[in-house]
């Protein structure tokens, strides 16, 4: 089950002993009570309606009923290096973390480095706010079995599937590389003055603004085959920077994307071709933004709008999705 659901309704499947991963509001999570669950803070979803901004709603995705064990636990940045130590030997593990924090930051920049961080599928989110509180409030994540909850530490669900079950971590991510300048940058962050555009010195800031660059439309990088984005976040023209939502890695051969002409239409055909079912799906509050996407459906995925997804490291303007095959 993924769905949109009342607090009562939320409060019934706690209570039945049910695990959930849930997204909602921060003041809906705070009322819930003790359980075998997660959540996180976001107000966007894609619902069996399409997108959807609200408040009073909790998205809950349950975990397989068939599911051995699952393992709850808050990770801070000196310990969540070491997460993958935690995972089941045949299973996977849903993380959220709060945006805007240090945690947000340490993860996305050394993830790939975490020791056998891709032994074990390892799916999830970044929580987010009601974009009109950015700067007023903080993203939070709970931990429903100690009715605690975090704007510093990250929280993760371990499961553990039986043996004739297999999970599996994909994207779909609709940008690919544009034919224009290859860019590449000296050192790694998530925000860069110089860089480099085909070999040659240039201010990032001054080379987006003379040549018009759309900033809706992400950086993509060609990991072997792979489409990684880095999204935009904001162009200072006096201070000639450029921040983004995910860190522009150091040497990494970057492009500007072509442009989608119908979000909604390209995404659908996608996931006709992959006829999947998943167990876990999020997508990015960037193509929620720039495509439009309230009141919209993306074929029949639903799941949390978020400010970042999580396929073993941070991405920005991706479809996360974990499957749950037969062995």
């Amino acid at each position: 089950m993924k769905k949109l659901l009342s607090l009562d309704e939320v409060i019934k499947k706690i209570t039945n002993g049910d695990s959930l991963v849930l997204a909602a509001d921060e003041n809906l999570l705070a009322k819930l009570p003790k359980g075998k669950w997660i959540g996180g803070t976001i107000p966007y979803f894609m619902g069996d309606e399409g997108g959807v901004f609200t408040k009073s709603k909790i998205f809950a995705d349950e975990v397989p009923v068939f599911a051995n064990n699952i393992n709850i636990k808050f990770y801070d940045e000196k310990s969540l290096p070491n997460i993958a130590s935690d995972e089941y030997e045949n299973g996977y593990t849903i993380l959220i973390i709060p945006g805007f924090s240090s945690i947000h930051t340490s993860f996305a920049e050394n993830s790939n480095h975490y020791k056998n961080i891709f032994l074990s599928p390892l799916v999830g989110w970044v929580s987010g706010i009601d974009l009109a509180d950015v700067g007023k409030e903080t993203p939070k994540v709970f931990n429903g079995m100690l009715g605690k909850k975090s704007d510093l530490q990250a929280v993760a669900m371990h499961v553990e599937l039986p043996k004739n079950k297999v999970p599996n971590l994909d994207i779909v991510n609709l940008f690919e590389q544009g034919n224009g300048d290859v860019i590449t940058f000296p050192k790694t962050g998530f925000s860069a003055d110089e860089c480099f555009v085909n070999g040659s010195k240039k201010n990032l800031a001054e080379y987006l603004l003379e040549n018009k660059i759309d900033t809706k439309l992400p950086l993509v990088a060609d990991y072997y085959g792979a489409m990684i984005n880095t999204s935009f976040s904001n162009v200072d023209k006096v201070k000639k920077t450029v921040s983004f939502y995910a860190p522009a890695f150091e040497n990494i051969e970057y492009k500007i994307a072509k442009p989608i002409e119908n979000y909604v239409n390209t995404f659908t055909e996608q996931i006709s071709k992959l006829n999947i079912t998943p167990a876990f799906t999020c997508n990015c509050i960037l193509n929620y933004l720039y495509s439009e996407l309230e009141g919209k459906k993306t074929a029949d995925i639903t799941g949390p709008i978020t400010f970042g997804e999580i396929a073993y490291q941070l991405l920005n303007q991706t479809m996360v999705y974990l499957n749950i095959n037969d062995a």
